[in-house]
């Protein structure tokens, strides 16, 4: 059997006597555990979702099978509820992005605060999990972006979350404010994935990375059961390798391609329209041969507004 213990992460007064909870479920072997943690956290930007059906998928398949939980697994649903309770990207009232202020300030303001004791609670695990999606405007496949700097340690770990694309970043392109950056530094290993779009749900790639979480779980020696097989990813570490493809004008998108089709130059990805005049405005075209990793999803678009990122490279089909 399992134990499931709801625990407060940390809270803070609030106006009219209410308070700000953050919360964790913490699930063990009635057992004991071994000493391995897992950390699953998502929800840091409010309009980002896609992370609420992998914490629920998680529980669901550890209480189908709770006799092969050896570790601990802790759940993070909602690191800023107030976000997700309004739709809202950052956090209300304060116009700030919770991603940006890690790894906050015991003395500091509340939400400086707030940071503070989310770090402390997460340092320690085995591994953490930080849980994105896209913003409402892109689709992103499922891929896990790391540091350069904690490349050596990291991209071993991320082969075997069940992404398709591991992107690692120059050390100038990942801000240092960041929860993923805050706990590597601190020793406390921590991956970042990214996928689907903003204020929605897929499925199929809740039900992806969690066939990766539990492959990682067993791996952690947190996990004793049966788990899926995991696809093999594609890395790419060179910036030169990705293409970034910005709308010539104002108008409607209309997408001809989804996200992981295989491209050559020259293939329309979709077309800008103008529904005043019927006319189309301009095809949105390859500019060279690769895989199209990231879609605009939302059609309005203005001048510059991305509407793809390529990698440039032959790929011989869709990652396994």
């Amino acid at each position: 059997m399992i134990r499931n213990t709801l625990l407060t992460v940390t809270e803070v007064g609030l106006p009219v006597d209410e308070k700000l909870y953050i919360r964790k479920n913490r699930i063990e072997s009635e057992n004991g555990s071994n000493g391995r943690r897992i950390s699953i956290v998502t929800g840091i930007h409010g309009d980002e979702l896609e992370g609420q059906y992998v914490c629920w998928q998680v529980q669901q398949r550890i209480a189908a099978h709770p006799e092969c939980l050896l570790g601990t697994v802790d759940i993070y649903p909602a690191m800023n509820p107030f976000g997700i309770e309004s739709v809202s990207r950052g956090i209300p009232a304060f116009d700030l992005d919770m991603n940006r202020i890690f790894p906050g300030s015991e003395d500091g303001d509340m939400n400086e605060y707030i940071a503070s004791r989310i770090v402390h609670d997460l340092e320690g695990s085995t591994l953490a999990i930080d849980i994105h999606a896209s913003n409402i405007y892109l689709t992103e496949i499922p891929q896990i972006r790391i540091n350069e700097m904690s490349a050596e340690r990291l991209v071993p770990i991320a082969q075997k979350a069940n992404v398709d694309f591991i992107w690692v970043h120059g050390a100038s392109t990942v801000l240092e404010a960041t929860l993923a950056y805050s706990l590597n530094s601190r020793g406390t290993d921590t991956l970042v994935v990214e996928m689907g779009v903003g204020m929605r749900i897929t499925k199929e790639y809740g039900d992806q990375l969690t066939d990766g979480i539990f492959n990682l779980m067993k791996e952690l020696n947190i996990w004793s059961g049966e788990t899926a097989p995991v696809r093999k990813p594609i890395i790419s570490s060179d910036p030169d390798e990705v293409e970034f493809l910005n709308a010539p004008a104002a108008g409607v998108f209309v997408k001809t391609l989804s996200h992981g089709a295989m491209l050559k130059k020259g293939d329309e990805i979709g077309l800008i329209i103008d529904p005043l005049s019927g006319k189309t405005l301009y095809p949105v075209l390859s500019p060279c041969n690769g895989w199209l990793f990231t879609v605009r999803e939302y059609p309005i678009v203005d001048q510059g507004s991305l509407m793809a990122r390529i990698l440039k490279r032959e790929i011989g089909g869709q990652p396994q």
